[in-house]
């Protein structure tokens, strides 16, 4: 296995009118899921996934799983749970710089996931353990979840990666704060976006927030800066990446995750770090040019192509 992630995959439930949802008449349902998005985005280009997770044993449970593995992800470590139901969430597209989401995820079968969920040997058979801070957010016995998870990660020598993806409603700043730097610290490389490195660190400098990720012993720090691009810092090398450009924005939701995709995807090709966050920027673009999470991350070809006609140049400064 390339890479194996922990997390809630839900029913996406998006109007098909712009504006305030109580004018909705009709929606149209997708699936999403911050670690499901990534892993997806990973197996279009031909990379091997796993996915661990607990969902309903419900009609939306049985949707997720059957969307999920027919994108070419491994659902073996997926369980259901017939006492708890499968997340779901709607997406309020008021115009494509504001979008409000809405969830319906509490007390659902993935916060139910343990320790006893996570398959050591399933870990220690992948090279990159892929995490988000919206799993440990989710319960208690997710968060310890998470932590047995790397725990089994550094005992086989696999590589964590971490993405905040801070979602403040879910705890307090406090607790969420302990949490997300204690698990940063375990980390191999980490994917903040600005706000991310501010909301941990107290600063929205990129520079700095790297330094500071180093300081806690992360080795490779990648920071998302939106439409800019993103930077870059590891002991041999740093630099900035241009964004590249999108005529239009359809919707933002599910970028960071196609750039994740896009980072990973370059390292298991063995790509340079820049080269790979360079990817990381294209997938993120891409995304963000058709409505839903998964739908706009690219194969290859499309990737190939997509590049070729922004015709954006990337350099460090």
């Amino acid at each position: 296995m390339d890479v194996v992630s922990i997390g809630e995959a839900m029913v996406l439930f998006t109007p098909d009118t712009q504006g305030q949802m109580r004018y909705a008449r009709n929606f149209s349902s997708k699936i999403a899921g911050a670690e499901t998005n990534t892993l997806i985005g990973l197996a279009k280009l031909g990379h091997k996934t796993g996915w661990i997770s607990r969902i309903g044993k419900d009609e939306f449970g049985s949707y997720v799983l059957s969307a999920v593995m027919g994108e070419g992800v491994d659902t073996s470590q997926v369980t259901t749970d017939k006492n708890a139901p499968t997340g779901i969430f709607f997406k309020e597209l008021m115009n494509e710089k504001n979008v409000r989401i809405y969830y319906y995820r509490k007390h659902s079968a993935a916060s139910s996931l343990t320790p006893d969920n996570i398959n050591e040997e399933y870990i220690a058979n992948t090279k990159y353990l892929y995490i988000t801070g919206i799993t440990p957010a989710l319960s208690q016995s997710c968060r310890d979840s998470i932590f047995y998870a790397i725990k089994l990660a550094k005992k086989h020598d696999v590589k964590v990666v971490f993405d905040p993806n801070v979602r403040r409603k879910l705890w307090n700043d406090e607790e969420a704060r302990t949490t997300l730097l204690a698990i940063a610290k375990m980390s191999d490389i980490i994917l903040p976006g600005i706000s991310e490195g501010a909301f941990l660190l107290g600063t929205e400098d990129c520079k700095e927030i790297a330094e500071l990720f180093h300081d806690h012993g992360v080795r490779i720090v990648v920071i998302k800066r939106g439409e800019k691009g993103a930077y870059y810092s590891a002991p041999s090398e740093s630099g900035y990446v241009k964004g590249f450009k999108v005529e239009k924005v359809v919707d933002p939701i599910g970028a960071g995750d196609g750039f994740a995709a896009g980072v990973l995807s370059g390292l298991l090709d063995g790509l340079t770090l820049k080269e790979a966050v360079i990817r990381g920027c294209a997938i993120g673009a891409t995304v963000t040019t058709v409505n839903g999470d998964i739908e706009g991350l690219p194969d290859r070809e499309t990737l190939e192509a997509f590049v070729k006609l922004s015709g954006t140049e990337n350099v460090t400064r």
